[in-house]
């Protein structure tokens, strides 16, 4: 491969993400609705005129220089390596070839990145399947960025499928305001205390679950080492984003407390299935929170500016997040799923337990190099049962080189833990997936207990007597 001159500094969360004890991916995947007719010569001049001018990094390579930091480096890229167009049995039915995507996915998400070309690839699946015409698989190396960059990034390829020359749209970020008003010194004491208190207790238990404390081991995770290698299999869930929406507003807390308490219901009710004894056990979510000042995707340019407020990268963080327990087979309190979450995210959000942990992270690279602090962040992801992951996408369908894409989800791979679940929103709709190791989990029953803790949540929420 032939170099060329650009040298980048790489961010110390690409070098922990990209280290000899995480390699870490992002799985973006497209269902298109019409058969797709895209040969390798089209889909490589669309990589070249659209994908690769937008950020350097998907012309480099990772190097270290003299001190051991890793540096990304521009390369001449050679396309036809990147594109794939896997070969199937012919004249099968749709379902036969659901089977054959699901395995062509496990096999990929498997496969680790060769480190002498750009950590990216694409996989154009023509075969029809029982949920589209057609799919389109972008594999791309967590160290290029987090999903907020890298989801920024597809969607520039991407147009309106109604009206190309128009922008696509996103639903409106809204934020509950504190009351404003009057209040005394002994409330204003009282908040820094609890401010205090709230902040060295949220860093002592996320140094304590990063290293010693480990989360008990139940149907949804085995403690054994290695998972991050296992096939993997997908389960999907479609809502409604009006009755997510409808629930909010019933039970006045964010979108995302909504989704985080149906997830914690619907796993603790799997749990139950599974294993009776486990739906007391202790068992913590790690809720990635996207540390940017923004509200909605920005541009391509707007994140590459100098001390962009919305700048390209990993900008995420974690919050150990504990699962409520489900106390009563019979009556399982499910609101309290929701206005649970709301509680403890809100209480850690505004805390600086978070900011101390990732300054500790820093202080770990600096003594001891990228690759302690990469075996940090697999601790803090191996000691916890589950991660969740949510990005927001148009409101409008999309098309990709006039393709319409009737639906998109996401997932992300190379992760020591048996269970990872992401979120996206698309077209009015809110898709679930949650990525699980083949033969821990029951793809089917999870995804069923998933539907059934929102129905629950639904009913109770209309149940529910305004205060």
């Amino acid at each position: 491969m032939k170099l060329t001159e650009g040298f980048e500094p790489a961010s110390p969360n690409a070098q922990y993400f990209n280290s000899s004890v995480l390699s870490i991916s992002i799985i973006g995947v497209m269902q298109s609705e019409v058969p797709i007719e895209t040969n390798e010569a089209r889909a490589i001049s669309l990589l070249n005129d659209v994908f690769l001018p937008i950020n350097t990094r998907f012309s480099s390579i990772m190097v270290k220089d003299r001190k051991g930091e890793k540096q990304w480096k521009r390369v001449e890229v050679k396309l036809e390596e990147h594109v794939n167009f896997p070969i199937f049995p012919t004249g099968l039915l749709p379902t036969s070839y659901d089977e054959y995507l699901e395995d062509y996915i496990s096999n990929i998400a498997m496969e680790h990145f060769s480190q002498n070309k750009p950590l990216w690839e694409i996989h154009i699946v023509k075969y029809p399947t029982s949920n589209a015409a057609g799919t389109i698989i972008f594999k791309l190396h967590h160290a290029l960025g987090d999903g907020y960059s890298l989801i920024g990034a597809l969607l520039s390829c991407l147009q309106r499928a109604d009206n190309p020359s128009l922008p696509l749209t996103f639903p409106s970020h809204q934020h509950s305001e504190p009351e404003s008003g009057r209040e005394s010194v002994c409330g204003r004491v009282s908040q820094l205390c609890s401010f205090i208190f709230n902040s060295v207790s949220d860093f002592g238990w996320s140094m304590l679950k990063s290293t010693l404390v480990e989360d008990d081991r139940t149907p949804i995770r085995s403690g054994a080492e290695g998972v991050e290698y296992q096939p993997i299999v997908v389960s999907s869930t479609i809502f409604s984003m009006d009755c997510i929406k409808h629930i909010k507003a019933k039970l006045e807390v964010t979108v995302n407390d909504v989704i985080t308490g149906i997830i914690f219901l619907g796993t603790r009710l799997y749990m139950q299935e599974i294993s009776n004894k486990s739906t007391k056990s202790h068992s913590t979510a790690l809720v990635l929170l996207n540390t940017r000042t923004m509200s909605g995707y920005k541009s391509i340019e707007e994140m590459l500016k100098p001390n962009s407020k919305v700048p390209w990268g990993n900008q995420f963080t974690f919050l150990h997040v504990p699962m409520p327990e489900l106390k009563d087979h019979k009556s399982p309190n499910p609101l309290d799923f929701v206005l649970a979450a709301s509680k403890i995210i809100k209480k850690k959000k505004s805390s600086l337990g978070v900011y101390l942990t990732g300054r500790v992270l820093e202080i770990v690279k600096k003594l001891r190099g990228p690759e302690a602090a990469a075996r940090f962040v697999h601790g803090t992801l191996r000691n916890s049962s589950l991660a969740i992951s949510n990005v927001i996408g148009p409101v409008e369908q999309v098309s990709l080189d006039n393709h319409p894409i009737k639906g998109l989800y996401f997932m992300v791979l190379g992760v020591p833990q048996n269970l990872n679940i992401t979120i996206v929103s698309y077209m009015g709709n809110l898709r679930i997936s949650a990525v699980m190791e083949k033969g821990f989990l029951d793809p089917q029953r999870f995804k069923s207990c998933v539907e059934n803790a929102f129905e629950i949540i639904l009913k109770a929420a209309d149940d529910e007597i305004p205060l």
